[in-house]
């Protein structure tokens, strides 16, 4: 797990090696056990290096291959690479380290642009090829790992993170209506290719993206499972679809073991990483660190889920490590968690990781956690109104369930100049839900759920929560092999017992009855919510700034609405609007935009 970053020129120069430079320095965070600088020709590659995998320096970063074919950077694991390095041994490859970054480069000699249908794992991969001067730009099927771009005249930059882009500087930092639009829209979701940044884009996931010495390039996405049922799965019981899903996710959670260093588990208390750890004590693992985070309550808001996951940590005797945050603490805590995003984030949760994060870096370097059950196996309540919908129906159903406000609102949210004239979200939703495959509405909205809104909400939050403090989160529900098996499931059996029906089976095989039927449980952050003292103050500096004021994103009208009834303007989904807006000033502000 690491940050990379890079340039490449089309203009006959030379890349600009300060820069790069730059990109590299600031994301010091995602790798502080080491750091390299590569150029050759029209392109340089920069690496900051998290040592878990061959920890000796043979696994340093930009790697040649042993040809001196290819040099590359990476960011991520690949679980397989044991597997993989035997294979490629048998075939002639030779090695110098221990590293999956090497069987990477191993794996593009031999197989090209196809070795990514072999890597099991998360990761973001730039590649340059010495004899035609290729640049190949790679990110894993789930987008769990990031890659930012930021294109101008004559040359083309990446990163691990959209701020190191700024750090190099010369990017177009206006703001994309269309992408505003959705982030007010979709609950702070854009989706790539887009940022809130008319100068930044992101590779989407499932992407090799091949760019040529004269700029030009050629897109590849590589995978998409289809969400319709499947022959080899023809006359599957509910019994048997229980032990599929539970043979499955033994096979992610073990392969996301694989380390040079301990593993340890971000334990919410609620089923998803509960069911990590009772796997991974059912493997015989003793003194299992766990870690769990929790808030001071506000206006009788509880603020913790101490008891599940005190519960769990004592059933499988775990070395458990809790932190309660107090309110007074939120503030200051908002601050670095804001730092460290690489795009505007609403969800509370952010906070918790991040304080979270600090705790658990101290402890060990990688941590499994429980991330994206909830959207590949529908686990949210209003999965069945999007499932009692006709196929025909489910991009208006969805919008109407899950977005924070409807098009018409926006016209009194944001100043005429940067508001779209149509529902440029809408339609998303449309050509997304058009295109062929996912047989029913329910399918529908998973397959946006999963391969959509989860890289651009949930799992970016992770990412850049966790890697602030250089600690990898690794996330098994995203094996993209039990994500083609859960695509694969009747929707029934994901929609039983209140959602998530066929993995509460399988929980039920593994885990106290307490935590499996307990209600679903969130990530809260009272002082948030509530809009509590120190968090309001914060706010309304924010929002009254002088760079707020000449931006003039949005209507003062409502800005000044928003702040005379703090904790009284909910979104649809019931989210905080103040915190909506705020946030996004908070954070443009936080980067010098």
């Amino acid at each position: 797990m690491c940050g990379l970053s890079g340039e490449m020129r089309f203009d006959g120069t030379r890349p600009d090696l300060a820069a790069v430079e730059r990109m590299s320095d600031r994301l010091a965070s995602r790798g502080p056990d080491g750091q390299g600088i590569w150029t050759r020709d029209a392109v340089a590659l920069g690496h900051r290096r998290l040592k878990i995998i061959d920890l000796s320096e043979r696994g340093a970063q930009p790697l040649t291959d042993t040809s001196g074919e290819v040099t590359g950077v990476f960011n991520g694991c690949i679980y397989n690479y044991r597997e993989l390095r035997a294979e490629l041994v048998a075939l002639g490859h030779r090695f110098r380290s221990t590293s999956d970054t090497e069987v990477v480069l191993a794996a593009y000699r031999q197989w090209g642009t196809s070795c990514v249908d072999r890597f099991h794992g998360m990761f973001a991969i730039a590649l340059v090829e010495h004899r035609t001067g290729r640049l190949v730009l790679i990110r894993d099927r789930l987008g769990i790992k990031p890659l930012y771009l930021a294109r101008a005249p004559g040359r083309l930059r990446f990163a691990s993170s959209l701020p190191a882009l700024l750090a190099a500087g010369d990017v177009d930092t206006s703001l994309d209506p269309a992408a505003l639009h959705q982030y007010l829209s979709w609950h702070a979701t854009v989706a790539a290719p887009r940022t809130v940044l008319a100068g930044v884009r992101k590779l989407p996931p499932a992407t090799v993206r091949v760019v040529e010495p004269d700029g030009t390039h050629r897109d590849h996405r590589y995978w998409q499972p289809s969400y319709t049922r499947r022959p080899e799965h023809t006359g599957m019981n509910a019994a048997e679809w229980r032990d599929a899903v539970l043979d499955a996710l033994r096979t992610a959670v073990q392969r996301r073991m694989v380390a040079d260093v301990p593993v340890g588990v971000l334990l919410s208390g609620g089923l998803d990483s509960s069911l990590i750890v009772a796997m991974l004590a059912e493997e015989g693992q003793r003194d299992l660190a766990t870690f769990s985070v929790g808030f001071e309550a506000e206006a009788g808001d509880e603020g913790d889920e101490f008891w599940y996951s005190d519960l769990v940590a004592r059933e499988f005797a775990t070395d458990h490590h809790q932190l309660l945050v107090p309110s007074r603490s939120v503030p200051a805590a908002l601050d670095g968690a804001v730092a460290a995003m690489s795009e505007p984030m609403m969800s509370h949760d952010v906070v918790a990781f991040h304080l979270l994060s600090e705790q658990v870096s101290r402890n060990v370097k990688v941590v499994q956690s429980g991330q994206g059950a909830d959207e590949v196996f529908a686990g949210y309540h209003w999965y069945p109104r999007l499932a009692d919908a006709t196929r025909e129906q489910e991009p208006e159903r969805y919008a109407e369930t899950y977005f924070d406000r409807p098009h018409g609102d926006l016209a009194a949210i944001l100043r005429p100049d940067v508001l779209p004239g149509e529902d440029v979200s809408g339609r998303f939703v449309r050509e997304h839900m058009a295109v062929p495959g996912a047989e029913t509405a329910l399918d529908a909205a998973l397959r946006l759920d999963t391969h959509v809104m989860l890289a651009d909400d949930p799992v970016k939050r992770v990412d850049n929560m966790t890697m602030d403090w250089g600690l990898e989160a690794r996330v098994p529900f995203l094996d993209h092999e039990l994500v083609e098996l859960a695509a694969a499931c009747p929707p029934e059996l994901k929609l039983a017992d209140g959602g998530k029906g066929v993995l509460k089976e399988a929980g039920r095989k593994l885990l106290p009855p307490e935590v499996v039927d307990r209600p679903k449980g969130y990530f809260p952050v009272p002082a948030i919510t509530h809009m509590a003292g120190p968090v309001l103050e914060k706010v309304r500096d924010a929002l009254n700034a002088p760079e707020a004021k000449r931006r003039g994103v949005f209507q003062d009208s409502y800005v000044a609405a928003l702040l005379a009834a703090p904790d009284r303007h909910r979104t649809r989904r019931g989210a905080n609007a103040l915190w909506q807006v705020a946030l996004l000033e908070i954070w443009l502000q936080t980067h010098g935009i």
